[in-house]
């Protein structure tokens, strides 16, 4: 059974969670391909980037804590790629198996849709990451392509996916 908890907009005092989380995936995971992770100051400014340049920035919360985060962006700085985003999800490990990054992701995929964009760009670090995988391809992205070898993180070669998803008519 799936737990409660509510999706809504981060708030600044959500940042030292959200660094958390993301902390742990750079140093032990490899959803990322930073190696170091960044400080609070640095995911701060990178949160305003994101919301200042008119971009959804989501977290779900249980029992009182950030369980996870999504977020989408930029896909490329080009003002041609302007109505294209990418999106980022990111799960506590305690909140995993929840159904959150499935929230997260489909009001991430609602707000982008009435904010007017057009596609959605998933870039999966690692092709052994299935369960993100699957997550995408049940909302309805497709596998557009696969990097192969691209990363270099865990003393492995890692490989980039690449799923998209058509949001409307821009």
């Amino acid at each position: 059974m799936t737990e409660q908890f509510n999706i809504r907009a981060t708030r600044a005092e959500d940042i030292p969670a959200i660094q958390e989380i993301y902390a742990l995936e750079v140093l032990h995971g490899t959803a990322s391909f930073e190696t170091e992770p960044p400080d609070i100051d640095e995911m701060t400014r990178r949160w305003h980037t994101t919301i200042d340049s008119g971009f959804s920035y989501l977290v779900a919360i249980i029992d009182d804590r950030i369980a996870g985060y999504a977020y989408a962006g930029k896909y490329r700085t080009r003002p041609a790629y302007y109505f294209s985003v990418e999106n980022s999800v990111y799960v506590a490990q305690w909140a995993r198996r929840k159904g959150v990054a499935r929230k997260l992701l489909s009001k991430l995929i609602d707000e982008c849709k009435q904010r007017g964009f057009k596609q959605m760009i998933a870039i999966i670090g690692d092709s052994t990451h299935t369960a993100s995988i699957e997550l995408h391809k049940s909302l309805g992205f497709r596998l557009v392509g696969t990097l192969e070898n691209v990363g270099w993180k865990h003393e492995r070669w890692l490989d980039s996916v690449l799923m998209q998803l058509s949001l409307g008519d821009g």
